[in-house]
């Protein structure tokens, strides 16, 4: 059962619960006495714990029924772990029956088992003296004991199952092989090709995996001290290393960013005591985000990291902003104070950090709302960088303007007014930067002249971008290199256990000698796999040798993989063989690629059903955008059919009832009760000793016994036919259904691969139907959810935007710059090769917010400045000159700071890859375009919802040769700004 994200487990599986004990009564009295177990866990493993003897003295069963009889139970009280599977089997007392000797005694299987169980019982005799007593005769009070459970397999021997009047006794040794051994022996596990047994532990539904690893660790560690001396412990399989380095990476991602963030301030501001004001918000801001993520009740993990990294430039900005534009008063007017220069500063700007706080977390706001898995991401990044945001403008309004009076002091550049007398490095700096600011002023002033070339521009951006974002392939998450692999294994129905050990043991010696370099271990189950138990079924897990030790792209896992599968489907003709990497998310499934269920919608039963798949698997096989696509379940199986000639049965004298009892204890194998075994209880169980079962005429070997008392062979009422049968049937949302997984073809995306399997599900029979589940059903949730994320962020900006300015036009200055960046962000996707997913959903996200802020800074002075009485050329060419460093500042802060994202490798470099490449994608355009279209943007939406002014007089106006206003506030003609304007023709009001 997979329950919506957000459902307490505890309350769904009381719920669970509730339901099994009302249908219990109609389940097998076998199912009913070992019971149904209800669990609370993730449906992949956390981790696999390996158990070997490291001399050899210890066989599987030994191991196996150590770990069962000492750990299992252990493990199961760690908090954090969900469910343990055993990979082995405990001890049981087998009791072996012979059916030549139960006929010489006149016996059948349930005189055996009646027996036993009357004989091997837990008796309650209650006490000698119980109250109420006599007391008068009253001496002692002791309890009674009559029977218990036997331990032995000579207590067991002994067992009387018959006497006849001359006092001869027959017990269970007579008539069969009692020994302790296995509960069953359809699993068995090898690691390297030695002898030994295994755990699969699952996380418990909202536990911590690093937090669970560690106290299993712990917990083993305490464990290990009692084991015998020849037994050792080894981990093949671990999720844990993955996810512990790729937080460590971002970490390391994290400081870089710093590093190159506090570079670029010192580059630009050349001043240490400037440079430091904007660093210091950096530990502020980041406290008090993990403050609000704990009481959010967020880990630091993989995804708030990355936000974290995100933020790094973004929280920057806010300080930038407020002591640049200190900087700037301060060379412009020599004679200003500090504290005064602070406090112009923080009048001219303290409306823009509002604004661009505002913006950016405008733009994440709609991510914090949506479901599933997909939402679960989206809130991580969305709480993460809100809270950023947030605190950046507190920080930038509060507590950099006390910095600035506090630490900054006048230099001699701005004694002098400017700062292009250096010389050395900064001297050069200042000099190419102000000859580069001066001929973007003049191309901007020029640019008007050409609004219809930059029309056409505009026009030709969001083409190219509509057409790079369609050709980017679909997919939900990267994938990643996790440092461990799967190899299923499937032989055809009806082979035996023996069989698949020798696949297993073929697959292992490949690992060794191929790939020697790349795998450390291989830890091989025969007889289990994700599809389904059972003799034909197999599971290698195989963990690979470090990252820093697998080394450029033809050692990832998901190369090693490909190899494997080249050489598993040439060389080993006699299994099904699949190596398989796991996906990107371990709770939604055990391999990466696409997860399809078929299901019978149409009533055309398992028949119909299986050969629709199989049409399926056929078409897959001829398509070539998808590969290794599978059946993820046990095959129909050959089965043997007895049927029973009631009619001969009854001539015999026979009932059904015991007909039933002698086949499915001789040859099925009955548990009868339980014994003690070392002060632990283990199970009974009696059976046909293989000998008796092994070919379809051993059924002649059985008897049932008449009313009469007369011996009656089974085949004397019996016949068999062989027929075709499923060992497991499985539904789907109630619907009969079968599994289907593969993946994408090199070089193409899963999206792609979903897209040609629904293709060809169009050409399968009426009655057919189809659904995704696991990372498929998320990811199609992903792809259906993006358009209304874009929509929803883009509303709230202009909302917020429209509020800000009091305007409903002035926004559309700022939506128009958003392509600009999306440009950037799609081609540099594209180009590197990476998906349409959920880390380019909120790479995008990113980049409106980047985009929007670098218009706010030109759009807000730029209408300060035409408020003020200048001309909407002049208030525009003012404001671009005058935002042009800061623009550049924090765009190259951002954009240096997500670098490291960019170029990351190891562990977790898929994902950083993803997300980095579209956000500098985006940051490189937004910037280079944007600097030149947002005045144009302004000058645009100004000509189309003209908003006039009372122009100063020339004599009271500043000469503008400096870019500062004059002393006068003129009054708008409309005292709020209205949109309800005529829109005048196409630059009438250019000036």
């Amino acid at each position: 059962l997979t329950f919506e994200n957000g459902t307490d487990p505890d309350t769904a599986q009381v719920q669970v619960q509730n339901k099994l004990q009302a249908a219990m009564s109609s389940l097998p009295e076998s199912v009913q006495r070992q019971g149904v177990n209800v669990n609370k866990s993730s449906s992949s493993f956390l981790m696999v714990q390996g158990f070997i003897s490291e001399d050899g003295s210890m066989d599987n069963s030994d191991i196996a029924d150590y770990i069962n009889s000492n750990v299992v139970d252990q493990l199961s009280r760690v908090e954090g772990v969900g469910e343990v599977q055993v990979f082995g089997s405990a001890y049981a007392m087998r009791i072996w029956l012979d059916p030549s000797l139960l006929r010489s005694y006149n016996l059948v299987p349930a005189d055996v088992v009646n027996a036993v169980r009357a004989q091997n019982a837990q008796v309650s005799a209650g006490q000698l003296g119980q109250a109420p007593a006599d007391t008068d005769r009253q001496v002692i009070n002791a309890t009674v004991t009559v029977q218990s459970y036997l331990q032995t397999p000579e207590e067991f021997k002994n067992i009387l199952l018959k006497t006849d009047t001359s006092g001869a006794k027959v017990r269970l040794g007579d008539v069969a092989k009692v020994e302790i051994g296995s509960e069953n022996y359809s699993v068995t596990a090898l690691y390297n090709g030695q002898s030994s047994a295994g755990l699969g532990i699952s996380l418990a539904g909202g536990a911590n995996a690093l937090e669970t690893r560690e106290a299993v660790g712990a917990r083993m560690a305490e464990l290990e001290q009692s084991f015998p001396k020849n037994l050792t412990t080894v981990v093949p399989y671990d999720t844990t290393p993955f996810v512990r380095l790729s937080i460590e990476q971002v970490v390391k991602t994290l400081i870089e960013a710093i590093v190159l963030v506090f570079i670029v301030m010192f580059i630009f501001l050349q001043n240490w005591r400037a440079t430091i004001i904007p660093t210091l918000a950096v530990p502020v801001v980041l406290l008090g985000t993990f403050a609000v993520l704990y009481i959010a009740g967020f880990s630091i993990n993989v995804l708030t990291m990355f936000a974290l990294v995100l933020s790094i430039g973004l929280l920057v900005d806010d300080a930038i902003v407020v002591v640049e534009n200190v900087e700037r008063i301060l060379e412009e007017d020599p004679h200003i104070s500090i504290k005064d220069a602070t406090i112009q500063s923080m009048g001219e700007i303290s409306k823009i950090v509002v604004g661009i706080a505002l913006i950016l977390s405008a733009v994440f706001v709609p991510m914090a709302f949506f479901g599933g898995s997909t939402g679960v991401i989206y809130r991580q990044f969305s709480i993460t960088l809100i809270t950023a945001m947030v605190l950046s403008a507190l920080v930038a309004l509060i507590f950099t303007p006390a910095l600035c009076v506090t630490l900054l002091k006048r230099s001699k550049s701005h004694e002098k007014g400017s700062t292009e007398e250096q010389k050395g490095f900064f001297g050069w700096f200042n000099r190419s930067f102000y000859k580069v600011s001066r001929k973007y002023e003049n191309s901007v002033g020029k640019s008007f002249k050409f609004k219809w070339l930059y029309l056409i521009g505009y026009a030709a951006i969001i083409g190219v971008m509509a057409v790079v974002f369609l050709r980017i392939p679909g997919s939900f998450l990267p994938e990643e290199d996790q440092g461990i692999m799967f190899t299923l294994v499937q032989l055809p129905a009806g082979a035996t256990l023996d069989e698949t050990e020798a696949v297993l043991e073929k697959v292992t010696n490949y690992y060794e000698t191929q790939e020697k370099d790349n795998v450390a271990s291989v830890f091989s189950v025969a007889g289990f796999s994700f599809a389904g138990q059972g003799q034909n079924m197999g599971l290698a897990f195989v963990r690979l040798t470090d990252w820093a030790e697998r080394s450029g792209d033809e050692n990832t896992a998901q190369a090693v993989a490909g190899r494997a599968m080249g050489y598993f489907f040439t060389q080993l003709n006699e299994a099904q063989v699949f190596a398989i990497v796991p996906p990107a998310i371990t709770e939604l499934g055990n391999a990466s690629g696409f997860d399809l269920m078929i299901q019978d919608t149409g009533n055309v039963g398992h028949e119909g059903l299986l050969e629709a798949r199989n049409m399926l698997l056929g078409m897959a096989a001829q398509n070539d955008q998808v590969t290794g696509v599978r059946p993820n379940g046990q095959e129909d199986a050959p089965q043997l059919k007895i049927n029973i000639n009631q009619e001969q049965a009854a001539a015999y004298g026979l009932s059904l009832a015991n007909i039933n009892s002698v086949i499915s204890t001789a040859w099925g194998s009955s548990c009868i009760n339980d014994f003690v075994d070392r002060g632990r209880i283990k199970r009974v169980f009696v059976q046909g000793e293989p000998s008796s079962r092994t070919n379809p005429d051993d059924i002649g070997k059985w008897y049932v016994r008449n009313d009469s008392g007369e011996m009656i062979p089974f085949d004397a009422f019996s016949s068999s036919e062989w027929q075709s049968g499923s060992p497991r049937l499985t539904r789907y949302n109630s619907l009969p259904s079968m599994n289907i997984q593969g993946s994408a073809a090199p070089g193409l995306s899963t999206g792609e691969a979903m897209s040609s399997m629904e293709a060809m599900m169009q050409k399968l029979p009426e009655g057919i139907g189809y659904e995704w589940t696991g990372m498929s059903l998320e990811e199609q949730k992903s792809g259906a959810q993006a358009p209304m994320l874009y929509a929803l962020s883009i509303l709230v900006v202009f909302l917020c935007l429209a509020a800000l300015y009091e305007s409903w036009s002035i926004p559309f200055s700022v939506l128009l710059v958003i392509p600009l960046g999306v440009l950037g962000a799609v081609i540099f996707t594209w180009l590197r090769g990476f998906n349409n997913d959920i880390y380019l959903q909120v790479g995008l996200l990113t980049v409106v917010g980047l985009s929007a802020k670098n218009a706010i800074l030109i759009i807000e002075f730029a209408k300060e400045h035409q408020e003020e009485g200048n001309t909407l050329k002049e208030a525009v060419m003012i404001a671009a000159r005058q935002r042009l460093r800061p623009i550049i500042m924090t765009s190259l802060a951002f954009g240096l700071g997500v670098v490291p994202l960019f170029i990351a490798t190891g562990p977790g470099s898929g994902s950083q890859n993803a997300i980095g490449t579209s956000v500098v994608g985006g940051v490189v355009t937004a910037t280079i375009l944007g600097i030149f279209f947002i005045p144009m943007f302004f000058i645009w939406v100004r000509s189309l919802f003209p908003y006039k002014y009372e122009n100063n007089k020339p004599n009271d106006r500043d000469d503008g040769n400096d870019g500062t206003p004059g002393p006068q506030n003129p009054t708008p003609s409309d005292p709020m700004p209205s949109d309800s304007y005529q829109p005048a023709s196409f630059g009438d009001n250019i000036q």
